[in-house]
């Protein structure tokens, strides 16, 4: 891979290269990728949709929509911190072809704000509804008639192969949807792979799976403007390394910051696991004088996520051509002198928010929602598709908004339709929706 690739301004349906030093430094191109996404639909109904707590009331609690925010706010100044420091390493991208360190930044920020744009209403806990709908629910018996890898990406649905499927699907008067830059693409698509063959490696880009086969010719059209692809195997981006950390550090520390505001974790814990991750950091005197809990934990959540930055940006940096390569297995923080603070840290988390019967209990609520609405909507689009709707049908599908792909050219395709618009809702909007067609 190289960085004048990787870095491709190109977007869906240009017949002409976009040169870096004929771009607009007011309108970059790489920015006009993070307006785009700020203004679509898919990324306003984040607002509605579970970080942690599903359907919760206070003010403390994230929303994806405010994760996302501060995830791109930390990709923002990983990249800039690491472009600065490629472009003293490879000065010709600079000189030569007019890149600056803000680009990077620009390319993290964009790819980081989209980074959970597909994830399903009810957090993770809605991937595995729809998952489980065609692995043993009603869904199953579609098996024997679509091939195993397209089976898969139902069986195992992944909200970042549906975040492709949004940012990149071309349907009727929208070609090539949002027409975001490649590499602004390149840096988001986290698992370079389809949903076959699982996991075939330990290396972090094999964990899940990033594009469904609906997907999979304007994958390999990116991955070859990109240089993504390597023998017999693609390559992860090297930006998306920065990504994955941007969401590594905020999932880690904000999550931990709503279990403490919301009184699930102690204050005596919460200031002890993350005093033991900025004690190097820390100014003594200054953090003395704050007086209030809310106070405390946000100067010490600053440091935390400070520091985990400029140890992200090290290691990237470090490992530069084995990254490049893409022979780096782990994930930046996997190799973080913080690993040790930062497991401590999540492993309370999971016990005290994760696992907690509030967040259980809203998430078998969620499910349930998200089997209704499903047990309608693809039998209603399946007989659609085999031009067999009956009355009831046409009812539950005149529910679905206009535009709405449905009943699509083949029953892979109609399955698939029917479970991103699923995945398409916001948490409130899925659990009204199943009660008026389900009960």
């Amino acid at each position: 891979m190289n960085w004048e690739s990787l870095l491709s301004l190109k977007r869906f349906g240009d017949t002409n290269k976009r040169i870096r030093l004929e771009q607009n430094n007011l309108r970059l191109g790489f920015e006009v990728d993070y307006d785009r996404i700020v203004f679509s639909n898919a990324f306003r109904s984040l607002q509605d949709k579970t970080q942690v707590i599903p359907f919760s009331k206070t003010d403390f609690v994230h929303t994806r929509l405010t994760h996302s925010l501060e995830v791109s706010v930390v990709g923002r100044s990983l990249g800039r911190i690491a472009g600065l420091a490629i472009l003293e390493k490879h000065p010709y991208l600079e000189a030569s072809l007019g890149y600056k360190a803000n680009d990077f930044g620009a390319i993290v920020a964009a790819a980081a704000l989209a980074h959970d744009i597909g994830n399903p209403p009810f957090g993770h806990s809605g991937e595995k509804a729809i998952g489980h709908f065609f692995t043993t629910g009603k869904g199953k018996v579609f098996q024997s008639e679509i091939s195993p890898i397209e089976f898969q990406d139902l069986c195992d649905f992944e909200g970042n192969a549906n975040g492709l499927k949004i940012l990149t699907e071309s349907i009727d008067g929208t070609p090539g949807s949002l027409r975001l830059s490649y590499g602004t693409l390149g840096a988001f698509v986290k698992y370079p792979k389809g949903s076959l063959p699982i996991k075939p490696s330990s290396h972090v880009a094999d964990k899940k799976y990033g594009y469904f086969q609906s997907q999979s010719s304007f994958f390999n059209e990116l991955s070859l403007e990109l240089g993504l692809k390597k023998e017999d195997r693609f390559i992860r981006h090297p930006l998306a390394y920065l990504v994955e950390a941007a969401d590594d550090i905020c999932y880690t520390i904000i999550d931990f910051e709503d279990g403490i505001n919301l009184g699930w974790i102690s204050e005596d814990y919460a200031l002890e696991y993350l005093i033991n991750l900025v004690r190097e950091q820390i100014d003594s005197k200054k953090y003395s004088q704050l007086k209030h809990k809310p106070q405390r934990v946000s100067y010490l959540r600053a440091l935390a996520i400070n520091s985990l930055i400029q140890d992200a940006v090290r290691i990237f940096i470090e490992n530069e051509d084995s990254i490049l390569y893409g022979n780096f297995s782990a994930s930046l923080l996997d190799k973080s002198k913080y690993k040790a603070q930062m497991e401590d840290i999540i492993k309370l988390s999971v016990k005290n928010i994760y696992q907690s019967k509030e967040v259980v209990q809203k998430e078998v609520v969620g499910h349930h929602a998200i089997s209704i609405l499903l047990d309608q909507l693809t039998y209603a689009a399946v007989r659609t598709y085999k031009e067999e709707p009956n009355s009831h049908d046409k009812l539950i599908l005149s529910l679905v908004p206009e535009g709405t792909p449905m009943a699509g050219k083949s029953l892979y395709e109609t399955l698939l339709n029917t479970s991103c618009f699923v995945a398409s809702l916001s948490d409130g909007r899925a659990l009204r929706m199943a009660q008026d067609i389900g009960g």
